[in-house]
């Protein structure tokens, strides 16, 4: 063991995690993303990926990937601006553009860049404001402190709060931005756009939603919960969305306007100033967007699972939270318990993954669910009759 001291606060803060059930260790996987896999040697059926729509391991999407890593190699070389933007690239961010309906997209290698970047462009002044929901993605948390602008968090989706918030902030703001997740990524439950979206203009303010977890699922042709909540470009300026979930491959996009785009291209740190992802990544992302947009019986298949999923879980009595998406979180409360029952389901061949703190607020430990389309009604039976097993 390393005996200098500096390391001491570091052991410390170890110890402190594992006696409160807050350590985490990552597991191996020795199959594809699908939903059974072999992981730290055991045969698992997994509910804990993001894979909404079972495209992370489609053949079209591998053999798109394979092709464009013939003809660009493996790595971009260098930023966008310099001269790692091919042709792949410039394809996805046009035809992501067309899917979402906004003038123009750009590619960022994350999601978590993208929200860094897009905040911290927007937001440079100190009498600017960011308005964010309690219960935002990490990356929208850390996008709002590091722009160094004031940031105000409301409780989640209390729109009567925002509205006081907004109030008290309307002779001092400069620039302001009411920032929020589409779906909530622990909770499964969705933003109230159309209600922020009326804020939003009535304050001149920003709205920037991060639709992850909407991205490709919802909405009549995939296109997000702004589309499923029937609102335009106009209603919500900026759109974030992640390609690693439902599309299956790696990366981000920010779309709107064409003058937003370019004002981030030449103003976002994040993607200014770095490596650009593989094209290859972007020519399997082109593929798998054009399975969203014709092969709708993924997200119908996924919302009978989800309905299946539910009606089990309401019989059994298990604490289920209020939500109709592809995030069906199970509340348990104390991270221990959460654990342990993780541990049963694993025991008898399922993976469900235990959420703690500080991913979720104390006291709300949860295993979450997460269902994909590439899941058969015999998996969800499967997974509803082992927590019968454990509930009861």
């Amino acid at each position: 063991m390393n005996t200098d001291p500096k390391f001491n606060k570091l052991r410390a803060e170890l110890e402190s995690r594992q006696n409160r059930h807050l350590y985490r260790r990552p597991r191996i996987a020795d199959s594809p993303q699908q939903p059974h896999r072999q992981i730290d040697g055991k045969a698992l059926l997994t509910f804990c990926s993001n894979d909404y729509l079972g495209l992370a391991n489609h053949p079209a999407v591998i053999r798109a990937f394979q092709q464009a890593a013939n003809e660009y190699g493996v790595g971009s070389g260098a930023a966008h601006l310099v001269n790692g933007h091919s042709r792949p690239h410039q394809q996805l961010e046009e035809a992501l553009a067309i899917f979402v309906g906004r003038e123009r997209a750009l590619l960022f290698s994350t999601g978590y860049m993208a929200n860094l970047g897009v905040v911290n462009a927007l937001l440079t002044g100190r009498n600017d404001v960011v308005y964010a929901d309690r219960l935002n993605h990490a990356s929208l948390v850390d996008a709002s402190l590091l722009s160094g602008a004031k940031l105000i968090r409301y409780p989640h989706n209390d729109t009567t709060s925002l509205g006081k918030r907004l109030l008290a902030q309307a002779d001092n703001a400069s620039t302001q931005l009411i920032l929020t997740d589409g779906v909530f990524s622990m909770d499964g439950d969705i933003a109230p756009l159309n209600k922020l979206a009326t804020m939003a203009q009535h304050h001149d303010a920003w709205l920037m939603v991060d639709d992850a977890h909407g991205f490709g699922v919802l909405g009549n042709t995939g296109a997000g919960l702004v589309e499923a909540q029937g609102l335009t470009p106009t209603d919500v300026p900026i759109l974030m969305a992640t390609l690693g979930k439902a599309l299956g491959t790696a990366g981000a996009f920010v779309a709107g306007s064409h003058d937003l785009i370019e004002y981030l291209i030449q103003t976002a740190r994040t993607f200014i100033y770095t490596t650009a992802q593989p094209p290859a990544i972007a020519a399997a992302t082109l593929a798998s967007l054009q399975l969203v947009q014709t092969e709708s019986w993924r997200r119908e298949h996924l919302q009978a699972l989800i309905q299946q999923f539910r009606q089990g879980a309401a019989q059994l009595g298990l604490p289920l939270m209020a939500s109709a998406t592809a995030i069906q979180p199970i509340l348990v409360g104390s991270s221990a318990q959460a654990l342990a029952i993780s541990r049963q389901l694993e025991e008898r061949g399922l993976l469900v993954t235990a959420i703690r703190p500080p991913t979720v607020p104390d006291g709300t430990a949860r295993l979450r669910v997460t269902l994909s389309a590439a899941h058969t009604p015999t998996d969800v039976e499967q997974l509803l009759t082992a927590l019968a097993q454990i509930w009861t």
